[in-house]
């Protein structure tokens, strides 16, 4: 739910960084590839060049959690199919854009970007306890693409998929 909340926040708040630390966070036992990185959420209004992930990192102090007790019924507005189709034309724009700076996972877009993506990240917070209830220890995840579609990529930072786990 928390990572649900952080997605929501970073496309409606373009003047908000929205950090994660999960790099040091126990993973589940069959995890066996790739390495736990931070995830830092931003809206490319700020023009938060990732290179400076690092400093700003070592500037922040214990900060304190924040929490949203509810979210408004239209926070995750269902998109059409035709709005994902648009999105695979070469001409699109609105991508996250990805980049990896200081064991940090970067994401930036636009709020267009970050709700292109949201039907995964609801899913992931709404369907994934449901379905572990019914079927323990089942993977349960959501693939979030990032950059440019495969058809149309991106020399400098190609498409990829965050790979985002549900765990109990």
């Amino acid at each position: 739910m928390m990572f649900a909340q952080a997605w929501g926040l970073a496309a409606r708040s373009p003047h908000t960084i929205v950090y994660l630390p999960l790099r040091r966070a126990k993973l589940p036992d069959h995890h066996s590839w790739g390495r736990p990185l931070d995830l830092v959420l931003l809206h490319h209004r700020l023009a938060f060049p990732s290179s400076r992930w690092k400093q700003v990192r070592s500037r922040l102090g214990t900060g304190r959690p924040h929490t949203v007790v509810v979210l408004p019924g239209h926070a995750w507005p269902a998109r059409s199919i035709a709005d994902h189709r648009r999105a695979w034309h070469q001409e699109f724009r609105d991508h996250l854009r990805w980049d990896i700076a200081a064991d940090t996972l970067v994401l930036t877009g636009s709020r267009e970007a970050f709700e292109l993506e949201a039907d995964q990240v609801r899913a992931l917070a709404e369907e994934c306890p449901a379905h572990r209830a019914r079927t323990p220890g089942t993977h349960c995840c959501a693939e979030i693409g990032m950059g440019r579609n495969r058809r149309h990529p991106d020399q400098r930072r190609p498409y990829a998929e965050l790979h985002a786990e549900y765990s109990q």
